[in-house]
C-alpha cells in the first residue's frame, strides 16, 4: 500500500522563503505542496476547506496576522495541523500562537532537515518546536507553577495555613493540625490577607499560587 502525501500549504509574505520552502517540499519524498500564498487575505478567500494536512503559517503578515488567520481558518478546517514558522521568539507571540490553536513552533533560521522532520511529527500527533520555543514554553510552566514572590512576606507558621487553606481545610480543621486555637488561625489569617494586599480566601490563593 502506498502511503499518502503528507499535504502541505505555506503563508509567507517573504517570497523567497514562500519559494524555498515550496521546493523543500515537493522536492522531499512524502510531502506535497499544494499551495502557497503571500498573505491572509489572499490564503482566506482561495484555501479550499478540509484538503490539506498541515499549513506552515508566518506570523508577521502584512494586514491581517499569522495567528488571526489561522483563527479564521480553524472552524473550516478541523482536520489540519497548523505550525507557525517565524522569527518572533518573545513569550506573548509563542503563547498566543499556542492558545489561539497552533500545534507546532519552529523559527525560520529552521534547518531544511528539521523543517520535514517538524511536519512529519506535527502531522503524526506531535508539537514540534525549536529549542529555543521549547525552553520558554518549559520555563513558562515552571515559573506559573511557582509560588508567588509576595509568599515570602509570609511567616513559616503563615505560609503553613496558607498551604492548609489551599487544600480546602476549615479554619477549625486548621486549628486541630496545628493545636492552635480557631482565633489564632484566624489572627494568622488576618495577617495573611494583609500582606498580600487581599479580601477574602481566593484572592489570597490567586495571588500567591498564580491561579
Amino acid at each position: 500500500m502506498i502511503e499518502k502525501n503528507i499535504t502541505v500549504s505555506i503563508v509567507e509574505d517573504t517570497e523567497d522563503i514562500r519559494e524555498a520552502m515550496r521546493v523543500l517540499i515537493n522536492g522531499s519524498e512524502g510531502f506535497e505542496c499544494n499551495h502557497v500564498f503571500a498573505d491572509a487575505e489572499e490564503v482566506l478567500n482561495n484555501m479550499p476547506d478540509g484538503d490539506v494536512d498541515v499549513v506552515i503559517m508566518d506570523i508577521g503578515l502584512p494586514g491581517m496576522d499569522g495567528i488571526e488567520c489561522m483563527k479564521a481558518m480553524l472552524p473550516n478546517m478541523p482536520g489540519t495541523q497548523f505550525m507557525m514558522c517565524t522569527v518572533y521568539d518573545d513569550d506573548d507571540h509563542i503563547f498566543e500562537a499556542l492558545q489561539s490553536g497552533a500545534s507546532g513552533y519552529i523559527l525560520k533560521r529552521t534547518s531544511p532537515a528539521q523543517i520535514l522532520d517538524a511536519i512529519r511529527d506535527l502531522h503524526a500527533g506531535g508539537s514540534p518546536m525549536s529549542s529555543e520555543i521549547a525552553r520558554r514554553v518549559v520555563h513558562y510552566m515552571q515559573k506559573k507553577n511557582r509560588p508567588s514572590e509576595s509568599v515570602e512576606l509570609l511567616t513559616d507558621r503563615e505560609t503553613e495555613i496558607l498551604d492548609y487553606l489551599a487544600k480546602g481545610y476549615l479554619y477549625k480543621e486548621i486549628a486541630g493540625e496545628l493545636f492552635i486555637s480557631k482565633e489564632t488561625v484566624k489572627k494568622h489569617i488576618h495577617n495573611i490577607y494583609e500582606k498580600l494586599h487581599v479580601q477574602n480566601r481566593t484572592e489570597a490563593l490567586n495571588i500567591a499560587f498564580h491561579r
